[in-house]
């Protein structure tokens, strides 16, 4: 049976950002929410298998997906409005492996608070590299005329430079 890449992967994004946490879970949310699927989807032949799902998923680029969601926020994210971009650092819930003596992953996020949404993300390995990402996170928006919001983490010399730059 064949579904479309485009489904697939909607299907995993809202699955996973209502909590999904494995393959089975975003077939399950497939499945239980296919209505709604369907108004922004084909899923023609209904939802596919977990097994499938990660088939799919495992063969798309990490980076290349993270380049298209960028370039799409930029496209739907107008560069001549007066918004306040919220930037911010969080550890991702379960990411820490013990047994693989793994840390948590930690996400540095844009979030534009007019059109609430994140329109950009980078992931660093420590939390400490938060310092290093805001750059090169500020580097992937068009931030010209924002407004750039941070913790005291984000509020370094070069970072406030690096957004005032900009403008």
């Amino acid at each position: 049976m064949e579904h479309k890449l485009s489904d697939i992967l909607l299907l995993t994004i809202c699955a996973v950002i209502s909590g999904a946490e494995g393959w089975e879970d975003i077939e399950d949310f497939g499945e239980t929410h296919l209505d709604f699927l369907k108004q922004y989807g084909d899923f023609e032949n209904g939802i596919p298998v977990h097994d499938t799902i990660a088939r799919v998923v495992s063969c798309v680029s990490p980076a290349k997906f993270h380049e298209c969601f960028i370039n799409w926020m930029r496209d739907c994210h107008s560069s001549n409005d007066k918004d306040v971009i919220a930037i911010d650092g969080k550890t991702l819930r379960h990411s820490y492996d013990k047994s693989r003596r793994k840390g948590a992953i930690h996400v540095i996020s844009a979030f534009s608070t007019m059109h609430s949404l994140v329109i950009g993300q980078i992931k660093t390995d420590e939390k400490s590299n938060e310092i290093t990402a805001i750059p090169e996170l500020l580097n992937m928006l068009d931030i010209k005329g924002k407004i750039i919001t941070t913790d005291a983490m984000g509020c370094q010399k070069d970072i406030a430079e690096k957004g005032d730059a900009s403008n």
